[in-house]
């Protein structure tokens, strides 16, 4: 991805996130140079990859096959400096814009349409050899429990969730002709270097052509702390 559709989605990401009335912390809206002068007070942020998270899955067609994420809390369980047992994200969902097919061998996670459009989500089985199963799949929404076929697609409209345990399969995408949705995530902790099984293999973090500065770092992307500061 150029730098310069990162920046442009940052900005339509924020107006309609100022839309939906949602605020994001103050970090959100840290410089590069404020992330180079920051130290170690901000290492949660860093270590834990709290903030921007744009990405494409390397297919280089945002539109079609992508996802925005901001992450606003996460635990690590390879840090016991980090002991929270939970995290939380945003995550913003184009109208036919896919999240591709994935399982998490540990996070189990609610997805929650805060607002906009109505989100889709196909689920199924994780086989023994993690391939997608034909079984019957459980299915939990808002709380009430229910049995559907393999490769159903469910919509979730503004209020509605559904908790996705771990080898459970997913993809979801917001419904071609229903607007922009607002996705909220409330999970265990939160370990995409690790904890994601995609069924065709993805990119996860993209590599970014810089054709001009950048509005906001991705969580990826900080420097390491300035020294000193403790």
């Amino acid at each position: 991805m150029k730098r310069s559709q990162v920046n442009q989605i940052l900005r339509e990401t924020l107006a309609f996130l100022k839309e939906m009335k949602v605020s994001l912390p103050p970090f959100a809206y840290w410089t590069p140079e404020q992330w180079r002068a920051t130290g170690h007070e901000a290492d949660e942020i860093r270590d834990n990859l709290l903030g921007w998270d744009i990405t494409d899955y390397g297919h280089g067609d945002y539109e079609r096959i992508g996802l925005f994420l901001f992450t606003l809390r996460n635990g690590n369980a390879k840090d016991s400096r980090y002991p929270k047992p939970y995290a939380e994200k945003l995550l913003i969902s184009r109208p036919g814009q896919l999240s591709p097919i994935h399982f998490h061998w540990h996070k189990m996670e609610d997805i929650i349409n805060r607002g906009g459009g109505n989100l889709m989500v196909q689920v199924w089985n994780a086989a023994p050899d993690e391939t997608l199963a034909d079984t019957p799949v459980t299915v939990t929404l808002d709380g009430c429990v229910s049995t559907v076929p393999a490769g159903t697609v469910l919509r979730l409209v503004p209020g509605q969730s559904i908790t996705l345990p771990p080898y459970q399969y997913h993809a979801f995408w917001g419904e071609p002709g229903h607007g922009t949705v607002l996705i909220g995530e409330v999970s265990m902790v939160n370990d995409d270097k690790a904890d994601n099984r995609f069924l065709e293999p993805q990119g996860r973090y993209p590599a970014i052509e810089e054709d001009e500065a950048p509005l906001y770092l991705m969580c990826n992307e900080y420097p390491p702390a300035m020294e000193g500061e403790k």
